[in-house]
């Protein structure tokens, strides 16, 4: 399965580490960041699932939640959140981490790393990022290579973009962060700018002279 952005992201019954959920069920109206990793008891994944445990407030605060997965069975995942506590200097691990053993769900979202060969000579779950809406519609992908670790903070960026970009008729310019000047879409005529964008608008020059470029702070 290839899934393109906007495309409804597949509803699935799993056991995981909190239980058997449905994903759907269990996100209501959040937002879900859902991420896999190649396995239990491996050093950059003990590193990841720390560092998500740490940003949970963070992604609560953007009505986010998060959900991992990995090609291990749940008791195995139990027993690996020991390490992930300890070595985050956690005092608890409160989203869930899939069970996918049968490696169905990392077939059937196309997240193997054919590059990266595993202990049982299949290759292993790439670190790969899905970010989903409030009506469980696709709006990121990201596919790091099993050598990689992600960067969280980035997607926390990349979720306040998307979600105020929703509300506001703006586009975030590169390494823009929350509180930050925006541009406006070119799609909203000058007309229009007043109403929009109470703050003012400001025009800026280039060489075209074709003023595309339009700075607000929404």
């Amino acid at each position: 399965m290839v899934l393109q952005l906007g495309d409804p992201f597949p509803n699935f019954t799993v056991d995981t580490t909190i239980g058997k959920i449905n994903l759907h069920e269990w996100a209501g109206d959040s937002w879900i960041i859902f991420f896999s990793h190649p396995a239990d008891f491996t050093p950059v994944c003990t590193t990841e699932l720390s560092a998500v445990a740490r940003l949970v407030p963070e992604f609560a605060k953007r009505n986010v939640k998060p959900i991992a997965l990995s090609c291990d069975s749940t008791e195995s995942h139990r027993q690996w959140i020991t390490d992930i506590k300890d070595y985050g200097k956690l005092e608890d691990f409160s989203y869930p981490i899939i069970d996918d053993a049968s490696r169905e769900l990392a077939v059937k979202l196309n997240m193997l790393d054919k590059d990266e060969i595993g202990a049982q000579g299949l290759p292993l779950t790439c670190r790969a990022v899905f970010i989903i809406d409030n009506k469980k519609k696709l709006r990121l992908s990201l596919l790091y290579p099993a050598t990689t670790g992600r960067n969280f903070n980035e997607i926390l960026r990349v979720i306040d973009s998307m979600q105020l970009t929703d509300k506001k008729k703006v586009a975030t310019p590169a390494d823009w962060k929350q509180g930050e000047w925006c541009m406006v879409q070119p799609s909203v005529k000058e007309d229009e700018l007043p109403e929009l964008f109470p703050n003012g608008v400001t025009k800026v020059e280039l060489p075209s002279g074709k003023g595309y470029l339009r700075k607000t702070n929404p």
